[in-house]
């Protein structure tokens, strides 16, 4: 018996594992290295990834959606994606 996965949520699927692993090295290297400053700056790199994980999701999904949404709900969900953008940006 095979399980049948679909090739965007399993693409998905990865990329949050890639970024889960990603955030767990970064916090062993902060306990390795013990520094506030190194530990800064490796949080630093760790904001590039955040967004950019939730970008390519995100886009992922709703090019798996394209077809099943209609346009005024694809337009609602990208008003929500940017919302959050301009929530995280005002903080």
């Amino acid at each position: 018996m095979f399980i049948f996965l679909d090739r965007i949520v399993l693409s998905m699927a990865l990329l949050r594992l890639l970024s889960s692993s990603i955030e767990f090295s970064a916090a062993m290297l902060m306990l390795y290295f013990n520094r506030v400053e190194t530990a800064f700056k490796i949080n630093s790199l760790l904001a590039l990834v955040g967004p950019t994980i939730l970008l390519t999701t995100t886009s992922l999904g709703l090019a798996g959606l394209a077809g099943k949404v209609s346009l005024s709900s694809m337009a609602i969900i990208l008003l929500g994606v940017a919302l959050i953008f301009i929530g995280i940006n005002r903080m």
